[in-house]
């Protein structure tokens, strides 16, 4: 397909392969093995497993047209698709680090990422120094001989902070250090970390590239060199495998991908505006805001402000601002009690008892997650409804 298209039609069009039957949409391949001509077929597809169809936990044409259509969306060669986010992140860990080797990570990341990273991955000698994601002294005080590489998520969940991705790509690149950046609040409809610098984007395709909350799925772009030579390898043997009849779903998903990332950053930024404004609001996190530390570098780096508005209510104790937070969640009746986000429909949750409610309080403290802190993802509902149903809470 030509390379110069633009962004929507590479969304409904690239990766697409079409059997002898000629189908028009994407076809669904639920096989676990596929046959062979010969024996001497056989045992060459074995050994160059890139070129044909072996088995299904490494190789499926469903599977091909999701990680291809992937890669153009992010520019970047190549693609790997895995189970589930956090399978993605394993995979690029294990496959580009060996024992004894340290990353430098951002320590505003999704909890279960920060947990993997101090808990699992030390039990193999991987060491983790977490930092600040936009100080970009910290990132350079903590490199030692042995980094290996960088991980930032940008967006940062929840509390939406925005890290200079092609000022800390600068870094990594000093120290030698692979740079993987989680693009999974953003889509590449809004952010592609490759052209500004990342070697690798991550992706928890569960969350805006399905968009409707139906399906698990993970991905890692990069160049060809890396996915094939170093990912490839390791999901072939490992099997984090995404399935067939998931990244179908994801295809049909992307379809829409900048339709509704779109439309759901003018909601994100409508109810953003107006929480701002409530007095039982402490503070609002969302970088389409100008009050957003990140402000002027969001609008830089991305396209929008994307959905995703986390908000502290008031409160004079920890307690009380649980309380709080929790009444606002429990009143609600238009959004969905669930820590899942991306969806068309508005999730609401309540980060420190969810998502990041297994790390410990220091690590909660140092990633500003309070217990009033309540994160939003926005859907395509009529803002003037979402903004009536957090009124409810709110008011009491």
């Amino acid at each position: 397909m030509d390379d110069n298209l633009n962004f929507d039609t590479l969304a409904v069009r690239s990766g697409t392969l079409r059997s002898e039957f000629n189908e028009h949409s994407e076809a669904l391949y639920l096989t676990s093995s596929f046959c062979f001509g010969s024996a001497a077929e056989a045992a060459e597809r074995f050994k160059n497993s890139e070129t044909g169809y072996t088995y299904a936990r490494f190789t499926n044409p469903t599977v091909t047209m999701f990680q291809d259509r992937l890669a153009a969306l992010e520019g970047g060669e190549a693609c790997m698709a895995t189970a589930s986010g956090m399978a993605a992140i394993m995979s690029v860990v294990m496959s580009a680090l060996q024992q004894g080797d340290h990353i430098v990570s951002s320590q505003s990341i999704f909890g279960s990422t920060l947990g993997m990273f101090s808990q699992i991955f030390s039990k193999f000698g991987i060491t983790t120094t977490f930092v600040d994601p936009t100080d970009l002294d910290a990132w350079k005080n903590a490199v030692r001989p042995e980094t290996k590489m960088f991980f930032l998520e940008t967006p940062s969940n929840p509390l939406t902070e925005v890290a200079d991705i092609t000022a800390v790509s600068k870094i990594a690149k000093e120290a030698g250090a692979l740079f993987v950046v989680d693009n999974c609040f953003c889509s590449p409809a809004l952010q592609q970390p490759l052209k500004l610098g990342a070697d690798v984007v991550m992706h928890s395709a569960t969350k805006f590239l399905d968009g409707q909350g139906r399906v698990l799925g993970g991905a890692l772009v990069g160049s060809k060199q890396f996915i094939m030579e170093k990912v490839f390898p390791f999901v072939r043997s490992a099997g984090p495998t995404l399935s067939a009849f998931n990244a179908w779903v994801l295809l049909k998903g992307m379809e829409t991908l900048s339709l509704r990332v779109e439309k759901q950053s003018a909601n994100a930024l409508e109810i953003a505006r107006w929480l701002e404004a409530h007095p039982s609001v402490k503070r609002v996190y969302y970088p389409g805001l100008a009050s957003h530390p990140q402000h002027e570098l969001a609008m830089r780096q991305q396209k929008a402000g994307g959905a995703i508005v986390s908000f502290e209510v008031k409160g004079d104790t920890p307690e009380e601002q649980r309380a709080n937070a929790w009444r606002v969640i429990d009143n609600t009746r238009v959004c969905s009690i669930t820590g899942n986000l991306g969806d068309t429909r508005t999730t609401i949750t309540h980060p420190a008892t969810t998502t990041h409610g297994r790390i410990s309080p220091e690590a909660r403290a140092a990633a500003g997650i309070t217990e009033g802190l309540i994160r939003l993802a926005v859907g395509l509902e009529d803002p003037q409804d979402v903004r009536g149903d957090l009124a409810r809470g709110l008011g009491q």
